[in-house]
């Protein structure tokens, strides 16, 4: 505690001057029309009707190292992202603040860029997993295609594949909304492929359903006044986002699942236990969570986000032992996660000019925890990289 306000992800909370915004729950679950298919700029006007024309040939991909800006048109932006002509107004990136920790003792290890494995014998295609995005929509899509999982439209192009991003959309980055869009539209366009995309609650989809529920409402922090609005502003929160957020955002990030397990590997946002809290097995936390959201009580969603940003759960000498409690618990023979970033448990942090040579080096996933346990987080927020890969790891 600091001056009486309670300190969230290295940000002290206070009162943002803005009243509680509450939000009927919505009795279906849509996928918007906007988020069906790549939006065109507002600036563009709409195309002439159609000419017969024999198909022009076929044009290769662009390659993986252009830059994601490059990859698309100027008037097309899959996802309903920005125009690349500039930031939206309002965006404001947040500072690095969150502390440095030296280690000496994770591995990280470089994912194998190898073909795509055949389908599993049950129909089952390859699992990836995505780390945190946090509003970079343009490094999101391009790292997708380098995976051949979108198409250069921006459009599911992996069959029956398998994808699982691992939650935080939203905050710091330009298009928190644009990344919930293109989520919601590949899960619709995997399920008709035969495949799925498939998401997990964050905490940061915790402070934006709460900022949006319960803006400046004080709720009990155990440790001084807080409120989800002022939060959500010091941990990124974007007006731009919060401008376009819809029913339809705010009931699906609800519906999330905060824990699941896939061939093995037990998936979820934080690397921290307090999931054990919330019952003894997966359908149990998920049970709950989804419960506590639905009584939208603001006390109960604070504590709720609050444990969910614990994090450095499995690294030291203890992280191991950790790592095997939650695996007992809910199965599985490693734990892959988000959350905390990788360049920050290296202690390898970018300059806030973000030049070249001092990038974040991030080549892969970390392996730790006496290999129980997976980091995901790239550190895109910091000039890092945004990881999608394929379990599991041939490391």
């Amino acid at each position: 505690m600091y001056g009486g306000a309670t300190v969230v992800e290295g940000s002290m909370t206070q009162g943002a001057g803005q009243g509680p915004e509450r939000t009927e729950t919505l009795r279906d679950f849509r996928v918007p029309p906007y988020a069906q298919a790549p939006a065109h700029s507002a600036q563009v006007p709409p195309p002439p009707p159609p000419v017969e024309m024999p198909p022009p040939p076929a044009q290769p991909h662009p390659p993986a190292a252009v830059h994601p800006a490059e990859a698309y048109p100027s008037d097309i932006h899959p996802g309903n992202a920005f125009p690349d002509d500039g930031e939206p107004e309002g965006y404001t990136p947040t500072a690095r603040d969150l502390p440095v920790i030296n280690r000496g003792d994770t591995v990280q290890v470089r994912v194998p860029s190898e073909p795509t494995p055949a389908p599993l014998p049950d129909g089952l295609g390859p699992l990836f997993v995505v780390g945190d995005v946090h509003g970079y929509l343009d490094e999101l899509l391009a790292a997708l295609r380098e995976q051949g999982l979108i198409d250069v439209d921006g459009n599911w192009a992996a069959g029956n594949a398998r994808l699982w991003f691992l939650g935080d959309f939203t905050d710091r980055g330009p298009d928190g909304i644009g990344v919930i869009d293109l989520v919601m539209r590949l899960s619709a366009e995997a399920a008709a492929a035969g495949g799925y995309c498939k998401a997990l609650m964050g905490n940061h989809e915790l402070l934006l359903i709460g900022a949006k529920r319960f803006g400046d409402t004080p709720v009990n922090s155990g440790a001084g006044t807080a409120t989800f609005q002022a939060a959500w502003l010091l941990n990124g929160g974007q007006k731009a986002d919060m401008d376009r957020l819809q029913d339809v955002h705010l009931q699906w990030m609800s519906r999330l699942d905060a824990i699941e397990q896939e061939d093995g590997h037990l998936l979820m946002h934080s690397d921290t236990t307090a999931y054990l809290e919330y019952g003894d097995s997966i359908e149990a936390v998920n049970d709950t969570v989804h419960a506590m959201l639905t009584r939208n009580d603001a006390d109960e969603c604070w504590d709720l986000f609050r444990k969910f940003t614990k994090r450095f759960a499995f690294r030291d000498e203890a992280g191991p032992e950790a790592a095997r409690e939650l695996l007992s618990a809910y199965g599985g023979q490693r734990v892959v996660h988000g959350h905390s970033p990788i360049p920050y448990l290296l202690g390898e942090v970018g300059t806030e000019d973000g030049e070249e040579d001092s990038r974040p080096v991030v080549e892969g996933p970390h392996v730790y925890a006496d290999g129980l346990a997976i980091a995901m987080d790239g550190g895109v927020t910091m000039a890092g990289k945004l990881l999608v890969v394929q379990l599991p790891l041939h490391d």
